[in-house]
């Protein structure tokens, strides 16, 4: 990863009438650099992705892809990037060879370097051996590895992936994000949207979007240093009955389901410890011991979010 800036986005909006679907926002992203733009469904993410794209113009605010202006110069973008969905636009009745050999001709490939880009993606993302099957029969896991390998077909230094995991499985995801790092080794910029907070693990850096708003940016480390709260951990044997219940008390900011238990933030752990104790017992909800772990970034994205909304409040 170098100093260099792939992407720079300077006070960027995107109005759709009244509505403000991205807010003022400004980030950089750096050469080689695995960069995570996170935030829950509606949060403006794709948009912004369309905007960088050449897709969608924005209504205020300016970008540089790849040194390519967004409104000025987004055909030259086009050539540079390569763009992945969780809506993978892949031909179901076409073999994945096919796929790859109809995607490198609209990129402009000739047939001698794409006879052998088809061959490298193929290899790099583990379907030489799938190339004449048809992508329909092909697990959701494999298509989506053809997607990325038709998205990366002529070699574009910078990646975009959109909810590109979105309904595949664990396993699949994460060999998924095995050819991520390899390509990001590789000097290729890669820029990830997810609302999979797991995944947010993995990204050199990221921003936390909220109602279009970017509301904290910085490494995984450095976001979750943010939360200020301690963090219990509880694995109740009634998870919804527990979290109804805890939610109520008065020492208690936030809990959460996380996992297979509950995530409880509060300022005020020697109270909060026997308060939700007490209430659980009260209840008949056995949930053994209560621990004090390290905040996830799921806790600071709660955190973070109960914070802004807080501060909206005050404002209003």
């Amino acid at each position: 990863m170098t100093d260099e800036k792939a992407i720079v986005v300077k006070n960027l909006s995107r109005h759709f009438g009244d509505f403000i679907a991205v807010d003022n926002i400004s980030f950089e992203v750096s050469r080689g650099e695995i960069f995570g733009f996170l935030g829950p469904n509606g949060a403006g993410k794709s948009t912004t992705i369309r905007m960088l794209n050449g897709l969608l113009l924005p209504t205020s605010g300016e970008g540089r892809v790849g040194g390519f202006d967004i409104i000025r110069e987004n055909a030259q973008i086009k050539k540079h990037i390569g763009c992945m969905s969780q809506r993978f636009s892949l031909y179901e009745d076409l073999t994945g060879e096919e796929n790859l050999t109809f995607f490198g001709g609209v990129y402009g490939l000739d047939p001698e370097r794409l006879a052998a880009r088809i061959t490298e993606v193929l290899t790099l993302v583990g379907l030489e051996d799938r190339r004449h099957d048809l992508t329909r029969t092909l697990p959701l896991g494999l298509k989506q590895r053809l997607a990325l390998a038709s998205a990366i077909i002529h070699e574009p230094s910078i990646l975009f992936l959109d909810e590109a995991t979105s309904g595949v499985d664990p396993i699949s995801r994460r060999n998924f994000w095995d050819l991520i790092y390899a390509m990001a080794q590789e000097g290729r910029t890669i820029l990830v949207t997810t609302h999979y907070m797991e995944e947010a693990e993995f990204c050199d850096r990221l921003v936390l979007i909220y109602q279009g708003r970017i509301i904290a940016q910085g490494t995984p480390s450095e976001l979750k240093g943010e939360v200020k709260e301690t963090i219990l951990a509880l694995t109740p044997d009634n998870l919804d009955g527990a979290l109804d219940l805890i939610k109520k008390l008065p020492q208690v900011a936030e809990a959460a389901v996380f996992g297979d238990g509950l995530h409880v933030a509060t300022t005020r752990p020697e109270e909060t410890e026997p308060a939700i104790q007490a209430v659980l017992e009260a209840h008949h909800i056995a949930c053994g011991r209560i621990e004090r772990v390290r905040p996830s970034l799921e806790d600071a994205f709660i955190s973070l979010v109960q914070r802004e909304e807080d501060r909206e409040a005050v404002s209003s």
